[in-house]
């Protein structure tokens, strides 16, 4: 059984490993291992669960999915939604996003941006309401699709 709950400053190691883990096959598809998720520090996330919503999934005592969600006005900023690469295409990476929409009942619009060739997020975000509102080209690797999400 899979439950979803608020992350706490002391769950930051575990995330940063699970963020790592996650991560690593983006590394590879866009040829860049210096990916801010992979580059982050503990004391960084320690410093985004106090000061923001993180929400992280956990079975058997383990987490094994998590997301960022930041208020800026009305709109949330979505960030960072990683779930184990053993987990994966169970529906965790759907049910932290939905918890998150739920968690931050105030915001009224959603906002995200992922990879343009990280086709599994983006059929995971469009699944879940997201559409794309641009696309903004950052490296000759790496353009970033940028997402939203409108309460209905």
């Amino acid at each position: 059984m899979t439950r979803i709950e608020r992350a706490v400053t002391a769950d930051a190691g575990e995330i940063l490993t699970l963020q790592r883990a996650a991560y690593v096959t983006e590394a590879q598809l866009y040829g860049d291992p210096f990916i801010p998720p992979l580059v982050e520090s503990v004391d960084q996330i320690r410093k985004i669960i106090g000061d923001g919503t993180v929400l992280k999934a956990v079975e058997g005592g383990r987490i094994i999915g998590s997301v960022r969600g930041r208020l800026a006005g009305a709109t949330c900023l979505v960030g960072r939604l990683v779930v184990a690469p053993d987990a994966q295409g169970r529906g965790v990476g759907g049910a932290l996003l939905a918890a998150l929409h739920d968690d931050l009942a105030e915001a009224a619009v959603f906002d995200l941006f992922t990879g343009h060739l990280s086709d599994g997020n983006l059929r995971l975000y469009r699944r879940h309401g997201y559409r794309e509102t641009g696309r903004e080209r950052v490296h000759d690797h790496l353009t970033l699709v940028h997402l939203r999400k409108e309460r209905p």
